[in-house]
């Protein structure tokens, strides 16, 4: 448990230590929020290094998770390397459900979203309103990593809260090629959301 949090805060650090090298922050300003990052990060290691006993692993990896999540919406590659080695969970997810592969998606984080699929991340994942990371990689016009995630084994027809699925999405937003690739895995573009649209009814608009 102590070497496993050890290696936590050393992706911790990292992750902050790039920030300053990246931003050059070498005003006060910038440099104090981050000292005062590190200070309840480093409590919190040693309340779960004393306390290991008491303390369930997802009570530990919980606290860490905003910071794991940091490292893949920046897309450090090394610190989110780092996390999984320590064993902290692939796809552990924040208050609204995105997993890591779900925000490195969202930021265009390719070498993430690589290194995420090569470690096992559930590319079928749902946030808490039932959207997937292909779904947001339509939306931002993420080309390359949304076929990257159509290599998975996903449901074609995967649909959200809403009953909306991929291809209604690339359909919206005018993702040509996607809405191909789509409905060559098996996309219905004739299954209608709550509303009662369809993706081919999106398109006659």
């Amino acid at each position: 448990m102590m070497m496993r949090n050890n290696l936590l805060f050393k992706a911790i650090i990292s992750h902050i230590l790039n920030e300053l090298s990246t931003n050059k922050m070498l005003n006060p300003k910038k440099i104090f929020p981050l000292i005062f990052l590190i200070l309840p990060v480093l409590s919190l290691l040693v309340i779960i290094n004393l306390h290991a006993s008491e303390l369930t692993v997802h009570e530990g990896y919980d606290e860490l998770t905003p910071y794991y999540h940091a490292a893949a919406r920046t897309g450090d590659d090394e610190v989110v390397i780092e996390f999984l080695n320590a064993g902290l969970p692939i796809d552990i997810k924040n208050h609204k459900g995105y997993t890591a592969l779900m925000i490195a998606t969202y930021n265009g984080n390719r070498s993430i979203v690589n290194t995420l699929i090569k470690r096992g991340t559930d590319v079928c994942a749902e946030d808490n309103k039932g959207n997937t990371a292909l779904m947001a990689a339509i939306f931002r016009a993420e080309f390359t990593i949304a076929k990257m995630l159509l290599k998975s084994d996903c449901d074609a027809n995967q649909q959200n809260k809403a009953g909306q699925t991929a291809v209604m999405y690339a359909t919206l937003f005018g993702r040509k090629e996607l809405r191909s690739l789509l409905i060559k895995r098996g996309a219905d573009v004739l299954l209608k959301d709550n509303s009662g649209n369809s993706a081919d009814s999106i398109q006659e608009y």
